[in-house]
């Protein structure tokens, strides 16, 4: 197969939503629908020994929480399809932003009694400023809700999208019935068991015919007939060209957990979904179709398999075929590296692959040469841009509680910090280490995994800071920059590249210091490489 038709055959998308909006759950519903797994096994559900395919940490088991991004990879219908499932809880937002610069489009989860909430906002913000297409599923219809319409409304409201329903309920929760398909023009009937037969969908090419009424009820009916053209009415049709452009969203109803609604998402999404898109780097957009290999590392996760201790490396592939065995300059190091074992995902189980093409995401093992943002090319100097890192807001030193092994606790703080799972600053003063991280939860992340896969305790005490600022002099031997370092002694720390980190305890300190020493320039942004044009978006 050319590359070509293989680069037509990729979508590569991420799920995002609030965490409980049932992200998880459509994960592995859209994965047995692509008969990748047997059974799917709900996040919540503790009776059942079956965790979700996707939450393969052990500290997201015990929670029914997303700590981690999963890549996971099915074939549907002759697509190929790479899943990434991001976490929904904010405290891991960092995550999911570097994510999202790794897909070509998303798919937005929603409540349906809830509603927009305050993490898809964020989210979608991100996709807009990115011009990346979405689809909304509106998920647990099988529960009560709130109306389609005010949610449709507080769809274009909040998060300033333009919606087309190409799906409709008929009734909610108690009176559920099923779900007009818009797209297809057939009624899938709700039965209340999921294991029923998941194929099962009517075609009703008129809907004044009374095959409706004797489907659904008479007053059902009716009330689908009233909904369906004030749909036509109010909505603007589906225009594939403007959904592409990010400048329309088109809907879906449904519940992931009952398997229903999902395997419309998965069918128009098949058809209408972008395949790889071009991208930017420091010098030249990239388009996928090129002759030459060229990808980045958006992610890395250490102790993928407890067992083997081991580190891989997240790679999107833009553009070329990437080959197993192959030399590949690494770009920031200025080093060739070959890859004898690049690994492709389903969830917990990897495969060696001799060959991927632009879409996939490959998990190379590293022994340390990656960070997050790195650039592999098959020689070309760039680097690919808007990886973004954000300045901490929660600060605790951290110390050991077991002296007997320091060697494990600084291996495991090395590893964890590498992942971007926290950042690391050491203080000039007294080499105490400090850890910095943008939510509380991902604390009690870096303790249970040291522990668990290092073997090592470490605890915490809290640091007053307010905020972690990156320093930069105008002159580095001038007398004001000395000035700032002796009085600020204290409040100075190296961050993990080495570079100067200003610990102010609060914005007014932020204030003074920056009017006492003008030439001393104070940022919020670590950059992960030499791009600043994207980092200014957040």
């Amino acid at each position: 197969m050319t590359i070509k038709s293989e680069i037509k055959r990729r979508r590569t998308f991420g799920v995002i939503a609030h965490p409980d909006a049932g992200k998880t759950t459509l994960t592995e519903k859209l994965l047995l629908f692509g008969g990748a797994i047997q059974e799917a096994g709900a996040v919540k559900n503790n009776k059942v020994k079956k965790g979700a395919t996707s939450d393969f940490m052990e500290i997201e088991r015990q929670r029914g929480i997303s700590v981690a991004t999963s890549v996971l990879a099915f074939e549907y219908e002759g697509i190929k399809i790479n899943i990434l499932d991001t976490p929904g809880h904010k405290d891991f937002a960092e995550d999911t932003f570097r994510t999202l610069t790794a897909v070509d489009s998303v798919i937005v989860v929603i409540d349906v009694a809830k509603g927009v909430e305050e993490q898809t906002e964020k989210l979608v913000e991100v996709c807009r400023m990115r011009n990346i297409p979405i689809i909304v599923f509106i998920n647990k219809l099988d529960r009560e809700g709130r109306d389609a319409f005010d949610l449709l409304d507080e769809i274009e409201q909040k998060l300033q999208l333009r919606v087309t329903p190409l799906s409709f309920p008929i009734g909610m929760g108690y009176d559920f019935k099923g779900i007009y398909n818009v797209w297809e023009k057939n009624i899938n009937l709700f039965s209340g068991d999921n294991r029923k037969n998941i194929e099962e969908t009517i075609e009703i090419e008129d809907l004044r015919s009374p095959e409706l009424d004797k489907l659904v009820g008479e007053k059902a009916a009716n009330t689908l007939r009233e909904e369906l053209e004030l749909v036509h009415e109010v909505y603007p049709d589906f225009n594939q060209e403007e959904y592409l452009n990010g400048d329309l969203q088109p809907v879906f109803f449904g519940s992931a957990l009952n398997n229903f609604g999902v395997r419309e998402l998965l069918d128009c999404f098949v058809e209408i979904a972008p395949t790889p898109r071009p991208k930017e780097s420091s010098t030249r957009l990239v388009h996928p179709d090129e002759k030459d290999f060229s990808g980045f590392v958006f992610k890395i996760h250490a102790n993928m398999d407890p067992k083997h201790r081991d580190r891989l490396a997240f790679v999107k592939i833009v553009s070329g075929t990437f080959e197993r065995n192959s030399p590949y300059l690494h770009v920031r190091n200025g080093k060739k590296i070959k890859f004898s074992s690049p690994n492709a995902f389903f969830a917990e189980k990897k495969q060696i692959v001799d060959i991927s093409y632009p879409g996939d995401i490959v998990g190379l093992h590293d022994t340390g040469n990656f960070k997050i943002g790195d650039t592999l090319t098959e020689g070309e100097e760039m680097h690919y841009k808007g990886i973004p890192s954000f300045s901490p807001e929660h600060f605790k030193y951290i110390n050991n509680a077991d002296p007997m092994k320091s060697k494990q606790l600084e291996k495991g703080i090395d590893q964890l910090m590498d992942e971007g799972v926290a950042q690391l600053f050491t203080l000039e003063l007294n080499g105490r280490k400090v850890i910095g991280t943008v939510g509380a939860l991902q604390f009690e992340v870096i303790q249970y995994r040291l522990e668990h896969e290092y073997g090592a305790k470490c605890s915490y005490e809290n640091l007053n800071v307010h905020k972690a600022c990156w320093v930069e002099a105008k002159d580095p031997k001038s007398a004001e920059f000395a000035d700032f370092k002796r009085v600020k002694a204290k409040f100075l720390a190296k961050d993990k590249r080495g570079q100067l980190v200003f610990f102010a305890d609060s914005s007014f300190t932020l204030q003074m210091t920056q009017s006492k020493y003008p030439n001393v320039k104070l940022h919020f942004v670590s950059e992960f490489e030499k791009s600043g044009s994207e980092k200014k978006n957040y």
